[in-house]
């Protein structure tokens, strides 16, 4: 049983070398485990709460328009054209953005099977409302992961 455990625990490090490896060369910030699982946790429940705009060309007309949250782009996206503009954007528009490893695992948080380039998490939902309760959680877990990002990206710059 011991050697099946340890192959499994040799494969998911072998994924986790290719995802790094993978990662385009302008991805930074780039968050680490403990942010990026954080990071994903947010965007889940954004997605349920219908606080996401999935995609670049979705995320581009949400900042232009000048809706504020907080952008999470995935490193491993080829060609790499596709979201040089977003960060610059996220900058203008004073908007937190930090990349994650894995398109795929952006997606699957996002609730779409479809690989995600970037998505956009705003406070509130574009139509409706949320009840109180589930405001206050969604709002304390976008500051936390926020002011975090914002620790990492000035300790980058």
């Amino acid at each position: 049983m011991g050697s099946d455990n340890e192959g499994k625990k040799s494969a998911h490090k072998e994924k986790e070398k290719k995802k790094l490896l993978a990662l385009a060369p302008i991805a930074r910030p780039l968050a680490g485990k403990k942010l990026c699982k954080r990071t994903l946790k947010l965007v889940r429940k954004a997605a349920e709460h219908k606080c996401l705009k999935r995609g670049v060309k979705e995320v581009v007309k949400s900042i232009r328009r000048g809706n504020k949250g907080f952008c999470v782009i995935a490193g491993n996206i080829t060609p790499i054209d596709v979201i040089t503009h977003v960060p610059i954007l996220c900058e203008e528009a004073d908007i937190p953005y930090v990349y994650v490893p894995s398109k795929e695992d952006l997606a699957n948080a996002g609730s779409t099977k479809r690989p995600t380039c970037c998505v956009l998490v705003l406070t509130k939902p574009t139509k409706g409302e949320l009840g109180q309760e589930e405001q206050e959680k969604l709002k304390a877990d976008y500051a936390q992961v926020v002011s975090d990002v914002s620790e990492l990206a000035s300790s980058f710059f």
